[in-house]
């Protein structure tokens, strides 16, 4: 991310910077069901990261590690004049989160299910079920949208993501699936992180929490998580799947704002 232009965000609301990071094969849609409830009380940023929706890969090329990941954000920061944001992310946006939090650049870090506790085999699993989504979403539109409009067929398409599939609308299903199959970072990334775990030690106020029916990373990973951050606050989200601001935004959005502690008046 050499170039903070190259980067596309929706920005919404006003008060303290939050910025909200997706997951591998994301866009800043998956925030929409959040977006308004945050901007309430937040100058929020969600941002499509690069190579990812439709943020480009950079002329300079894709960041070949975490650190770069974590540097192209502190650029991005800078431009936008951004001192030390509140960060929300999820999967790999909550690793980037964490990451964030354990360099000093940001006041406070909201993880969901994060990457980068996971063993080398649940990475492979992950990783795997992605793709395959990844390779159905190249379906025909007309098709895509007959199964994302069946309930049964949608709970199919979608259950291994979401919990609770049928509470996304169609329209946010469809770009979703756009944003899987258009996302030209997808192998770059899941490449570079093969061997990657978290290690950092934030000293800002962390929030890690994890779905309890997550599929992807399983929520059994919330243990590692516990361990390798004794001072964050570890939380469950009952009945949520890997990507939780669809299956439950309510809580969802009380998790973030209790994390950044500003609170609607």
């Amino acid at each position: 991310m050499s170039a903070p232009v190259e980067v596309v965000f929706e920005r919404r609301g006003a008060g303290p910077a939050l910025v909200l990071l997706h997951g591998i094969g994301h866009h800043w849609g998956a925030w929409l069901p959040v977006l308004d409830r945050l901007a309430e009380t937040h100058d929020v940023i969600a941002v499509d990261l690069p190579g990812f929706g439709r943020s480009p890969v950079p002329t300079t090329g894709l960041p070949a590690d975490m650190p770069g990941l974590v540097a192209g954000m502190v650029e991005l920061f800078a431009a936008l004049g951004l001192e030390r944001p509140h960060v929300a992310g999820n999967s790999l946006g909550g690793a980037i989160a964490l990451e964030l939090a354990a360099a000093g650049a940001v006041s406070s870090a909201t993880a969901l299910s994060p990457a980068g506790f996971c063993t080398p085999r649940e990475l492979r699993w992950a990783l795997t079920v992605l793709t395959l989504h990844r390779n159905a979403a190249r379906l025909p539109e007309p098709v895509l949208r007959h199964l994302f409009a069946a309930p049964a067929l949608r709970a199919l398409a979608m259950g291994m993501i979401l919990a609770r599939p049928n509470r996304m609308a169609l329209d946010a299903a469809l770009a979703d699936a756009r944003a899987l199959r258009q996302a030209r970072a997808f192998r770059a990334v899941a490449r570079a992180g093969r061997g990657y775990a978290f290690a950092g030690a934030p000293t800002v106020p962390v929030t890690v929490a994890w779905g309890t029916r997550d599929r992807i990373l399983p929520y059994r990973q919330a243990a590692l998580a516990r361990t390798r951050l004794p001072a964050a606050r570890h939380l469950d989200l009952p009945g949520c799947g890997h990507v939780p601001m669809h299956d439950d935004p309510d809580l969802v959005t009380s998790v973030i704002l209790d994390t950044t502690g500003v609170r609607p008046v």
